[in-house]
């Protein structure tokens, strides 16, 4: 018997580096799939965005949610992959949404971060002195963990 195929939709992540090494970490909502823990910049694809570079879709995400102020240097290829189920209690359609998360580095040049309404907060953390999975968890974590060679 043939197998289904599943449908994912696809979130581009931004690992942004300080001049320290630190990654900017942002506070998720306490309402949302990953309350309690930390995100980072970016998000899906939008349906008309098929065409669209990679490096503008990321500009849109990162202006919607860290401001428009920070400049960064962005690397064009990916640095590390995740996979993030989306509970049906979250999403709209009441659904589980299955997310591929691809994950790029930017180096921070400069700019004041101003945090969106989908976060509380954010941080600079240093990843050589946490423990990732008390930050992260899920596509996240999957993702910090094939950044960091683990």
């Amino acid at each position: 018997m043939k197998k289904e195929k599943d449908l994912y939709q696809v979130s581009l992540k931004v690992i942004i580096k300080n001049s320290k090494g630190e990654i900017l970490a942002m506070k998720a909502d306490p309402n949302g799939s990953y309350a309690g823990f930390y995100d980072f910049p970016g998000g899906r694809i939008d349906t008309d965005e098929f065409h669209t570079p990679f490096s503008e879709i990321i500009k849109r995400e990162i202006e919607e949610e860290i401001g428009n102020n920070v400049v960064y240097t962005l690397h064009p290829k990916p640095v590390a992959t995740g996979r993030h189920c989306i509970d049906a209690k979250f999403a709209k359609g009441g659904k589980d949404i299955h997310v591929i998360y691809l994950f790029f580095e930017a180096q921070y040049v400069s700019g004041q971060v101003v945090i969106s309404d989908e976060h509380t907060g954010f941080e600079w953390l240093d990843l050589s002195k946490i423990k990732p999975e008390q930050y992260f968890k899920s596509g996240n974590l999957e993702g910090v963990k094939i950044y960091l060679g683990k």
